[in-house]
C-alpha cells in the first residue's frame, strides 16, 4: 500500500494510506449516482410545477452538480459524499488544513482532469504520482489519503507485564495510528518542555476517549499508551 508522509503543524510526520485509483473511481461514481437522484428529482419537480420556467429549470438543474465538489470539500472537510464512503478525503501535503483557494484550484482543474479527458487524465496522474495526485492535486499542494487507520503490528519496544491490569479501559476506543501519534507528540513536548503541547495533546485524548482522571499530563499519556500496549497484547506499529 502507497502511504504518504505529512509533516503536522506540530512538526510531527504521520504518515497515512494514500486513496488508491480504484477508491477514487468508486467515489467518482457514487458522486455520479447523486447527480443522477439529484437530475431525477428535477425532472419530476419540473413535471408538476407551473411556476418553474425553462431558464429556472436549468439553472436549478445544472448550478448543483456544477459546484458540488468545491461547496462539499470545503464544508465537509475535503470529502464529498463518494468521498466519504470511501473513506478518504483531500489533505494538504503541508500538514496545513487546505484553504478556500485549494480546493478552488482543484475544482477549476477538474475540468482538464474530469471533463474535457472523460477521467482520463487523473487516472494516468493519479497513478503515476508517487503521492497519488491529478492535475489539481499537483497545483493545490494536495493529495487525497485514506482516513481509516491502517492496521499494521509490529514489535513496540516496550516491556509486557505479565498480570497487568490496564487502568483506562478507554484506550480500546484508539487505533495504533492515534498511539503513534499521541507517543511522538508526549516525548517531543516532554523533551522540549512544552507544556502547552503536553496539556493539548492530554486534553484530546480524553475528548476522544470520555477517559476522567487526576494524574499529570505526563502521567496520563504514559499510562494510555501503557494500557493500549498490554490491551493489543504487546504490539503496535511504529515509525
Amino acid at each position: 500500500m502507497n502511504t504518504v508522509k505529512i509533516q503536522t503543524t506540530q512538526n510531527v510526520e504521520v504518515e497515512y494510506p494514500l486513496a488508491s485509483v480504484g477508491d477514487r473511481i468508486v467515489a467518482t461514481i457514487i458522486d455520479g449516482a447523486v447527480f443522477v437522484v439529484w437530475f431525477m428529482a428535477m425532472a419530476v419537480a419540473f413535471q408538476f410545477s407551473n411556476f418553474v420556467n425553462e431558464v429556472v429549470y436549468f439553472v436549478l438543474l445544472m448550478l448543483p452538480p456544477m459546484f458540488y465538489h468545491l461547496l462539499f470539500e470545503i464544508f465537509m472537510n475535503g470529502q464529498s459524499i463518494g468521498k466519504k464512503a470511501r473513506d478518504i478525503k483531500v489533505v494538504k501535503l503541508s500538514g496545513e488544513a487546505p484553504s478556500v483557494g485549494d480546493y478552488l484550484l482543484r475544482w477549476l482543474f477538474r475540468l482538464v482532469d474530469m471533463g474535457i479527458s472523460s477521467g482520463l487524465v487523473a487516472v494516468i496522474t493519479v497513478a503515476a504520482s508517487s503521492k497519488g495526485q491529478r492535475l489539481g492535486d499537483m497545483a493545490a499542494g494536495t493529495c487525497v489519503i485514506r482516513t481509516r487507520a491502517v492496521q499494521r503490528r509490529a514489535p513496540l519496544m516496550m516491556k509486557t507485564e505479565e498480570n497487568y491490569q490496564i487502568v483506562f479501559p478507554e484506550v480500546s476506543q484508539l487505533n495504533d495510528q492515534d498511539l503513534v501519534q499521541i507517543r511522538k507528540l508526549a516525548y517531543k513536548a516532554k523533551q522540549h518542555q512544552n507544556y502547552e503541547l503536553l496539556e493539548k495533546t492530554a486534553l484530546r485524548v480524553k475528548e476522544v476517549t470520555g477517559i476522567q482522571t487526576d494524574l499529570s499530563d505526563w502521567e496520563f499519556l504514559k499510562t494510555v499508551a501503557k494500557d493500549y500496549h498490554h490491551y493489543t497484547h504487546g504490539e503496535i506499529e511504529v515509525r
